[in-house]
């Protein structure tokens, strides 16, 4: 194993080999997302300085904004104290984060009454971001 890599051991992989990582803006702070990373996805992050991460349900790995343009640059990657949390300081690129259109995915807010709310508006349109090939 290269001194590169060795990093990456220090990460606690979940039992299908999984870290949580969290997007979140550099500059003000606010959480835009929440996503999974393999070991692969972790190495290319670093490598490339854009995030990718492993997408579960195409079980393949997912470079952020490689249909939507929504790119997130990576300005710093961090590790929580136990050592099994990842995240990630991102310039997002276009300044959405979500595939609904909205800058960030915790768009919902949830009311004093029950239910949810949506508290964030779509800035661009899905069916714009992603058209029908």
């Amino acid at each position: 194993m290269s001194e590169e890599s060795r990093w990456l051991n220090e990460v606690v992989w979940d039992e299908q080999g999984l870290v949580p990582a969290i997007a979140q803006d550099f500059e003000t702070g606010e959480v835009l997302m929440f996503a999974w990373m393999n070991r692969e996805a972790l190495g290319l992050t670093a490598e490339k300085g854009e995030a990718v991460y492993w997408s579960r349900s195409r079980r393949k790995l997912w470079h952020k904004g490689e249909e939507s343009g929504h790119i997130q640059k990576v300005r710093e990657i961090r590790m929580d104290c136990d050592g099994d949390v990842i995240l990630l300081k991102i310039e997002q690129v276009g300044g959405i984060a979500c595939h609904t259109g909205r800058r960030s995915c915790f768009f919902q807010r949830h009311l004093d009454g029950g239910g949810w709310e949506e508290a964030d508006p779509v800035l661009k349109d899905p069916a714009e971001i992603y058209p029908r090939k």
